[in-house]
């Protein structure tokens, strides 16, 4: 494994505006230094994993060992869930994957780090095989997960226009259905999600082609493929996974890789309302911990804009939905979401029935979102797990993931997540 610091920075607390200019800022100067240590900075930001060295659980300090055990001692293997792991690639094997160009690109310097950063947490150190080894260290870090339990990886659909055609311009990545469901033959773990646009013009074909094949999973992500989960035209799609009893994922609250204002908009979790009145189970990923939205529950023009988590709390409290909506918590302990949303989450113990985890893979591997300070600072992480967890980090961060989860607790009433929010809910089968 690439080297790291061995203790755990405690930066000072910022909010998500300064750490997303500081992250521009960082871009930028990545670009104007490129011959003053700009893989330097890539593998501080991004991670620069190795292969995974297969002892990593036996080379763990007693410490360490410890908060891993008692993380995992009252979890059932058989329903252990990971419901967010992404698969991507450049298109090199014969993949299907597809980039941008201007994440390639220096015309794009922003775009190009962000690439590079999710090429170091990744694994990748060749782009002639970067999807080879993308899905190498992926699955060696399934396949070693203590615990037992299953991994939900994920396809990535395109964007499309209003009339159902492709916006190549507009899309940022695309992981197709067939290659996640050769990739998840590799491992028993792996469970495959699929994506399928509904304006697609054979979206009901495809997505029936692999209900037929016992995929009950569906990813959307609203703000970066044009899908409004509010419009009419989704009725049908949303007949047939009632139907075949599949469940949506899909992305909630702002989404860092998309810049036009109305698209933001599409991630209104407000927006879920459609497709739960449907009787379709949904997975609200991220819970909206990020960003704000319009109050569509409000009359006229002129409404005002809250916080997307608030928005996605007042579905919670809806009766109609419970039993249909699930927060997904993927994302809400990185350095750029934590705050109020992630003291909720721990605090509503009436919750935690109706929250599920996702580890968002492979950004519990990059170095840029991951501070345990800023946890320890707002209360919600005892000092002393501190280092333990930073030492989880440097062998196997979906293990990590998974223990900081379960170390963390309110900062006001000291409330744990309960152990089923690491379990799929009940009636649900992937």
């Amino acid at each position: 494994m690439a080297e790291q610091e061995q203790s755990t920075p405690r930066p000072r607390r910022l909010s998500p505006r300064r750490i997303l200019w500081a992250f521009t800022l960082a871009s930028l100067a990545g670009v104007w230094g490129l011959a003053l240590g700009y893989p330097a900075l890539i593998r501080s930001l991004g991670g620069a994993w190795e292969e995974l060295d297969p002892g990593w659980r036996a080379d763990l300090s007693p410490a360490a060992a410890a908060l891993l055990d008692e993380s995992l001692a009252d979890l059932d293997p058989a329903r252990l869930v990971d419901v967010h792991l992404h698969l991507a690639g450049i298109g090199t094997g014969g993949s299907g994957c597809e980039v941008h160009p201007h994440m390639r690109s220096w015309a794009s310097p922003v775009q190009r780090l962000r690439f590079e950063l999710y090429l170091s947490a990744s694994g990748v150190r060749d782009l002639e095989s970067a999807d080879t080894q993308f899905v190498d260290r992926l699955v060696a870090l399934v396949e070693s997960a203590p615990g037992g339990g299953r991994y939900c990886l994920l396809a990535f659909d395109r964007n499309h226009r209003e009339d159902g055609t492709v916006d190549a311009g507009a899309t940022e990545f695309h992981v197709p259905n067939d290659y996640v469901w050769e990739v998840c033959r590799r491992s028993e773990r792996l469970i495959p999600a699929v994506s399928v646009h509904p304006y697609r013009p054979d979206a009901l074909e495809e997505l029936e082609r692999w209900a037929a094949r016992g995929v009950r999973l569906v990813k959307w992500l609203p703000n970066a493929m044009n899908i409004d989960p509010a419009s009419p035209r989704c009725d049908a799609y949303y007949a047939l996974m009632r139907e075949h009893g599949m469940v949506l994922l899909s992305h909630t609250g702002l989404e860092l890789a998309v810049h036009a204002e109305e698209a933001q908009g599409l991630g209104n979790p407000l927006r879920l309302r459609r497709p739960l009145d449907a009787g379709v189970t949904v997975f609200a990923a991220h819970c909206a911990s990020l960003g704000d939205d319009e109050d569509l529950d409000q009359p006229g023009p002129d409404r005002p804009r809250v916080a997307s988590f608030e928005l996605f709390a007042r579905l919670m409290g809806e009766p109609a939905y419970e039993g249909l909506l699930f927060g997904e918590i993927s994302a809400t302990t990185q350095v750029n979401r934590i705050g109020p949303p992630l003291e909720t989450l721990l605090a509503e113990g009436g919750w935690h029935g109706r929250l599920v985890n996702g580890s968002d893979y492979p950004l519990p591997a990059l170095n840029a979102v991951i501070h345990l300070g800023p946890l320890v600072d707002g209360g919600w992480l005892d000092a002393e797990d501190a280092e333990p967890l930073a030492e989880l980090y440097r062998a196997h961060p979906l293990a990590f993931d998974l223990a900081l989860k379960r170390r963390l607790r309110s900062s006001a009433g000291g409330r744990r997540f309960d152990p089923e929010v690491f379990l799929l809910p009940p009636g649900l089968e992937f």
